[in-house]
This record gives structure tokens, C-alpha cells and sequence, in this order.
């Protein structure tokens, strides 16, 4: 069986089939398996867009929920890609050109900024994968 990672949060806002609810961070995110890769350990608020799995009203109590499995391919997609990208823009600039050090590093940065552009341009197919559900609380 697939874990699943749930937050409490107040909704916000509901615009046809989606909510903006507002994480509200608890103690219990000390004890959670997946506080290493979870946004909301980080701020005090954290706004969400979700899913209603039935119908919600703004300031309605709700519990937001996504699969374990893709918060990792989150993680994967936002942190560890842009990463990789980086790596290895910089060790075949290196290896085949002689590019100033400053320069390489700008190519990087150039090369991540790309990156996101791409995974911005894919934000609908991706927001298909990435369903976090949201149903009262």
C-alpha cells in the first residue's frame, strides 16, 4: 500500500474544481517520514492548489493529501535535476573548451535557468501527475 502525506489547512479560496488551502504547520511535522522533502517545514504558511475530492468554502478546515511517490519525483524534478544539469554543464565546458571559470559558471546558471523554463513550459502535464487532493478535514 502506497503512503500517503497529509497536511491540515484552512481553505482559502475555490475556483470550479480547486482549492487554495493554507497549510498551517503543526508540531507533528517533527515526526513526519517525509519533512526532509516537505515545503511546509520551511515556512510558516505555505499556500496549496488542489483538488477537491467534495465541495469546500472558503475558511472550511481541510486535509491536503499527495502521494509519497510524487513528492519524491517533486524533489527529483525541482532540486536534484537542476543539480545534475549544473554538474554537467560545467565538466563538459571544462573538459572541452578553456573557458574562463566565471564564464563556465555563468553557462551553468544559464543552463538551470533553461532548465525550469522547459519544466515551466510543461506545467499543465505535470500538474495532470502532481494531483494533491484536498477533501474536509
Amino acid at each position: 500500500m502506497e503512503e500517503n502525506i497529509h497536511h491540515t489547512g484552512i481553505v482559502l479560496s475555490v475556483k470550479d474544481t480547486k482549492a487554495r488551502v493554507q497549510i498551517v504547520q503543526s508540531s507533528a511535522c517533527s515526526a513526519c517520514k517525509a519533512k526532509a522533502m516537505c515545503v511546509s517545514t520551511e515556512s510558516k504558511n505555505q499556500t496549496i492548489e488542489a483538488f477537491m475530492l467534495e465541495p469546500l468554502q472558503p475558511g472550511d478546515q481541510a486535509e491536503v493529501v499527495i502521494r509519497e511517490r510524487l513528492a519524491w519525483k517533486a524533489v527529483l524534478l525541482g532540486y536534484i535535476m537542476p543539480f545534475i544539469v549544473m554538474i554537467a554543464v560545467i565538466a563538459v565546458l571544462t573538459l572541452t573548451t578553456s573557458l574562463d571559470e566565471a564564464v563556465t559558471g555563468t553557462i551553468a546558471l544559464c543552463a538551470i535557468a533553461v532548465y525550469y523554463f522547459i519544466l515551466r513550459l510543461f506545467r499543465n502535464r505535470l500538474e495532470k501527475q502532481f494531483s494533491i487532493t484536498a477533501r474536509k478535514a
